[in-house]
């Protein structure tokens, strides 16, 4: 029986327990139980997570599990309980495996466990984790990242992949993809890079800059200028400019390259057409051009996108 434990502390987030789903559907479809969960915390009892839901827990002890899952929450962006990271340090050579999930990857940082290792964490958090602790490269555009025996995942959803991927390692792609169609979520999400989406980012405030951004990710593949934005949002080409970057921080011209590099990146993820097709229906014009955007945002090319977004990651 292969033990799962997930560390919890005051002001978790419970969204981050999904995982364990994943692990309970891998019992429930394979032929004999394979996982057994545990739930602990550092003096044990009921812990109340943000929202105030409690989950009861057992207290740290000296049993040795194969998982250790880490959960997260706001609190773990700033400093973990001694006591979780004092566990965590005290796991990592005796566990097979160590996660965190969305902020929990900070916590792992706080305890020194991926000085020198590749991790990634929910988006928010990228900057500060990458800020903090420059020893750690941060990968804020994986879903995932496994680097040896240290696993991360990014926002809290991203923990069921990473929990899927773990499933795959341990009983076959067949059963994770049964898991997966249970749960109705992807095997493998497409969205390796980018955790959301420029048009997100983007947010403008009024009607006529939407209608605007909305022409342009319809006619993504036709060649764009200001006037044809200033048009659709029924604005002067001066108007528009000055709304434009007033309400989305951006350019015209940089928002329009976001939305392309977006879209192409959707496409190299779910589809198999070729880079200069990708290019062309993105308006990139060629693979060339497009190949430099994606190094310039990204800073790396579309292949490494695309095989990302492919297979699970190895040890």
């Amino acid at each position: 029986m292969h033990t799962v434990a997930f560390v919890v502390f005051d002001g978790f987030q419970s969204i981050s327990l999904a995982a364990q789903s994943v692990f309970e559907h891998a019992n429930l479809l394979s032929d004999e139980p394979f996982y057994e969960s545990f739930f602990l915390s550092p003096k044990g009892g009921l812990v109340k997570s943000a929202g105030g839901f409690a989950i009861d827990t057992e207290a740290f002890d000296d049993r040795v599990f194969d998982t250790i899952m880490l959960s997260g929450g706001v609190s773990a962006a700033s400093e973990a309980p001694p006591e979780v990271q004092d566990f965590m340090r005290r796991n990592v050579e005796r566990s097979r495996r160590t996660a965190s999930i969305c902020a929990g990857a900070m916590i792992l940082a706080q305890a020194g466990l991926l000085n020198g290792r590749q991790a990634t964490t929910h988006w928010f958090w990228a900057d500060q984790l990458n800020r903090n602790f420059p020893e750690v490269s941060v990968d804020a555009d994986r879903i995932y990242v496994i680097d040896g025996p240290i696993w991360t995942s990014a926002g809290m959803t991203a923990g069921i992949d990473l929990a899927l991927a773990m499933v795959e390692r341990d009983m076959g792609d067949a059963l994770a993809h049964r898991v997966a169609q249970y749960l109705v979520v992807y095997h493998r999400r497409a969205g390796g890079q980018s955790q959301h989406s420029a048009m997100l980012d983007l947010s403008p405030k009024s009607d006529r800059i939407q209608n605007a951004l909305t022409f342009a990710k319809a006619n993504l593949a036709k060649p764009l200028n200001v006037e044809q934005l200033a048009d659709a949002a029924n604005l002067s080409h001066r108007q528009f400019s000055r709304a434009f970057r007033a309400e989305t921080g951006q350019t015209p011209a940089k928002a329009v390259e976001n939305l392309r590099l977006d879209a192409a990146r959707l496409l190299l993820e779910r589809s198999r057409h070729t880079l200069e097709q990708v290019a062309q229906q993105t308006g990139f014009v060629d693979a060339r051009r497009m190949r430099e955007a994606f190094v310039r945002v990204y800073k790396v090319p579309p292949q490494v996108i695309r095989r990302n977004a492919r297979g699970v990651d190895e040890e």
